[in-house]
């Protein structure tokens, strides 16, 4: 089944940035966005999949995708791939960005990806020299090797340093202007963040293309294909939801170089900025201590789960009696998310994947639950004529004095409790179920929060 999110198209005008390896585009992309959301390094091939965001420039918004970089070469992993990421970029683009690297000077890449632009479009080409952090590497611009592109004088320009990116974005915004798109000030969007997590190939940047109805990232084997977080606003029923596909998650010891251990960061991150996650499991594999601690993790930063236990196409047993064991296994598996549904579903043939959006509203919705003091009140009382506080440490029986709803998304709940007593966490526990029992709080933790009234103790007379 078709998803039925449809991609957020905002109508801008769209700049690529296109280059071999190592010219320093995702900088540029940084610096032009003003937020570190590509990854940089010196090491090859870096960017794989299309970074996209919307840049501001003179009160004015257009889209800007950042490419992984070109070398032409066929002992590259994913080059195949990258360079259809290049191509998607360059037939959504008003204007192209051609960024060298002024340091290196002209190699034969450049020149084969200029050919390939002339013969792929006809769009504006805007020829940036980057990387010219002093005086003499200005001058350089002016070389004549450069005009053998066919693409006129470069721009010299530091991404680093920000030197002349001003300039750029005045000709970029110039350019734009004569394009059927122009930019345009776009309204703020307050959307749903979800963002996808799990153990690398578990099958997330798959679930996240069906989900947005695009193949927007790559796919492959490969562990750690996907190094950075990658988003796409899309909106359902008038409901914009923002998706985020994650680098794979791994025990510590198993990461292999510094890509990966800053794309893992990025990743953990990322709970933080979304509210809810869908966590990804193999249903070819067995749960693993990566997966318990990955959860655990989810429960500590209070987000909201979906568990979606992926490639059930691939299982040995379809029947419902099968998933219902399965499903069992999961939630004993993950005790601490008790609260989180399990869907079964299969990202590749896209199996029960449409499912996932109206759990994701339902689960946003129980975020947003407020409970008045009143309904509190009495809902208290029913839960102590259920159930007797039982005690914790101490020798006095407890007494619960009252419940009170300090906040929302995720829901916070403070039990205050008579000075001198203590209540064991079973009952507390109880307290929370019987919350979720009675007002939903669908696929969200609550938290909950013990105060002791203190008792008033006069001041010294005077």
């Amino acid at each position: 089944m078709a998803t039925p999110a449809i991609i957020l198209d905002q109508n801008l005008p769209t700049v690529a940035l296109v280059g071999r390896v190592n010219v320093g585009k995702s900088a540029l992309f940084n610096k032009i966005v003003e937020q570190r959301l590509a990854l940089v390094s010196d090491i090859p091939g870096t960017t794989r999949t299309r970074n996209i965001s919307i840049a501001s420039w003179r009160g004015k918004n257009f889209r800007i995708i950042d490419t992984g970089g070109l070398t032409f070469a066929e002992n590259v992993p994913l080059e195949d791939d990258i360079i259809k990421q290049t191509e998607i970029a360059i037939q959504e683009a008003d204007v192209i960005v051609f960024v060298l690297n002024i340091q290196e000077g002209l190699l034969p890449q450049e020149r084969e990806l200029a050919k390939r632009l002339r013969t792929l479009t006809k769009l504006p080409i805007i020829l940036v020299a980057n990387k010219a952090d002093s005086q003499e590497l200005f001058t350089r611009a002016y070389d004549k090797e450069w005009r053998g592109l066919g693409l006129g004088e470069p721009l010299p320009i530091s991404a680093v340093t920000g030197v002349q990116v001003g300039d750029l974005l005045d000709l970029i915004y110039k350019k734009l202007g004569t394009a059927k798109r122009r930019p345009k000030k776009i309204k703020m969007i307050t959307p749903i963040k979800v963002a996808i997590m799990g153990r690398p190939n578990v099958g997330k940047s798959s679930l996240f293309n069906k989900l947005i109805g695009e193949d927007r990232v790559i796919v492959s084997p490969l562990a750690h294909t996907t190094r950075e977080p990658h988003d796409t606003l899309v909106e359902i029923e008038k409901q914009p939801i923002l998706f985020i596909d994650t680098a794979g998650i791994r025990r510590k010891v198993k990461v292999s170089g510094e890509l990966e251990k800053i794309g893992i960061g990025k990743s953990i991150a990322t709970i933080n900025k979304s509210d809810i996650v869908l966590l990804v499991l193999d249903a070819t594999e067995p749960i693993t201590d990566q997966d318990q601690q990955l959860a655990g993790l989810l429960r500590e930063h209070t987000r909201s789960v979906l568990i979606v236990v992926n490639k059930w196409d691939e299982a040995e047993d379809n029947s419902d009696e099968f998933r219902n064991n399965v499903k069992a296994d999961v939630l004993r598996s993950f005790p601490h998310l008790s609260f989180a549904p399990v869907v079964f579903t299969s990202a590749l043939t896209g199996y029960r994947t449409h499912q996932i959006f109206p759990l994701i509203m339902q689960a946003w919705q129980a975020r947003q639950t407020v409970v008045d003091d009143e309904t509190l009140k009495n809902f208290l009382k029913g839960v102590v004529k259920k159930h007797l506080p039982t005690r914790g440490r101490g020798v006095r029986h407890p007494k619960l004095l009252g419940l009170t709803q300090l906040g929302y998304n995720p829901p916070m709940f403070e039990i205050m409790v008579k000075a001198n007593t203590s209540v064991h966490i079973s009952y507390v526990h109880f307290i929370e179920n019987q919350l979720r029992k009675d007002f939903g709080f669908f696929a969200s933790p609550i938290v909950m929060k013990l105060t002791k009234n203190k008792r008033f103790t006069a001041g010294p007379k005077l």
